[in-house]
């Protein structure tokens, strides 16, 4: 969901390739030929799944990619975009299930390529195609959330502690949008949600966050987050034969574009907030996946404190951006809305109970799993 470093997303121009623009692109660029391609769902970037039937280069590997094409703000940023693959390729090689870049035929991992109608320049990528099904689809289990709160700190603690690319000092993102340290930065998009009573919660989430989250982030462990461990960026496959009883494992993790240093209680609380978009029970998901959280990484007292109120920060920035993206992209609108569908009813009903209340089913919850190894 990046919206480049920029904390103005407006600036950025969303790529517009045709099918058979992309499919040239392929071939010039990586030497591939392409069999078959088709585009898939992107928030400010446009990306392709490509079968290919042959390389040209002789090489063995992989038959399937996605197709990266950065929008224009963010690819004139190619050090950023080389952490974020470089991060991809570390993660890979410490055994997560990240994709890796297929070089292009000089031996890149991208390219800074022109070709769309307006004749912008683009940061193109070919990554390994990762099989699975997105979380959003399924119902998830106890079992699975706790895996995937145990997987979000697993990633940070890896990428905090052993990567060390040069160009990792780009993650340092002061004003990017989506940095969860950044919901005051709502207030200049607030106007896309109108006057309604969306937009009054809105604003409380700002002002409580700028007295009792801004203050304290200076307590927090920091790292580098993914920053989008959303239900569509993690994908699974069903490890079990059971039609009643599917059991599932995390097969893929998707999108790097949102990391930027920040601190562990941001990924846990993201997690928590996508993990509740689908789920029948949202409120009851945040301690499993707290719990799955913990396991490798346990918050301080300081970093459970603020919790709440950084599920709903994220919360209100996914719900906000995507109503003033929607406004200047009403093409993609039904894909930038896929939070506000539940998400408004989400955050509503977190504040109608109050934040004592949802602590105290996540934590209990929590709590449970220090009794019992997860269900």
């Amino acid at each position: 969901m990046s919206s480049g470093n920029d904390c103005r997303p407006q600036t950025l121009t969303k790529p517009a390739l045709s099918e058979k623009e992309a499919a040239e692109l392929v071939d010039r660029v990586f030497g591939l030929n392409v069999s078959w391609l088709r585009p898939l769902p992107s928030y400010d970037d446009q990306n392709f799944h490509v079968g290919v039937s042959g390389n040209n280069n002789g090489a063995e590997g992989a038959n399937e990619y996605v197709l990266k094409i950065t929008n224009s703000a963010d690819s004139w940023e190619p050090e950023l975009i080389q952490a974020q693959t470089q991060a991809m390729m570390f993660l890979s090689a410490q055994g997560f299930p990240s994709a890796t870049p297929y070089l292009t035929k000089d031996g890149s991992i991208m390219s800074l390529e022109s070709g769309d109608p307006g004749n912008k320049k683009h940061m193109v990528r070919l990554l390994n195609y990762l099989p699975g099904t997105p979380v959003a689809k399924i119902a998830p289990s106890a079992q699975l959330l706790y895996e995937i709160g145990k997987l979000a700190a697993s990633l940070d603690k890896a990428l905090a502690e052993k990567f060390h690319h040069p160009s990792v000092k780009s993650l340092h993102r002061g004003q990017f949008i989506w940095n969860l340290a950044n919901v005051p930065l709502l207030e200049q998009y607030i106007y896309a949600l109108g006057q309604n009573k969306y937009r009054a919660v809105v604003e409380q989430v700002i002002e409580q966050f700028k007295g009792k989250v801004i203050p304290k982030l200076s307590s927090f462990r920091a790292c580098i987050n993914h920053g989008d461990f959303n239900d569509y960026n993690i994908l699974v496959d069903c490890s079990s034969t059971s039609l009643e009883n599917p059991q599932y494992r995390v097969s893929g993790i998707l999108d790097f574009s949102d990391m930027s240093y920040g601190y562990y209680v941001f990924e846990v609380a993201i997690a928590i907030m996508y993990m509740m978009i689908e789920s029948p029970d949202p409120l009851g998901v945040g301690g499993h996946v707290l719990a799955g959280f913990e396991s490798v990484v346990p918050l301080t007292a300081e970093e459970r404190g603020a919790l709440f109120l950084l599920v709903s920060g994220r919360f209100a920035q996914s719900l906000v951006i995507a109503a003033h993206t929607a406004l200047l992209y009403p093409e993609n609108k039904e894909y930038l809305m896929i939070t506000a569908k539940t998400g408004w009813k989400h955050l509503m009903t977190m504040f109608e109970m109050g934040q004592e209340a949802v602590e105290k089913k996540w934590f209990e919850t929590a709590q449970a799993y220090t009794h019992r190894a997860p269900a």
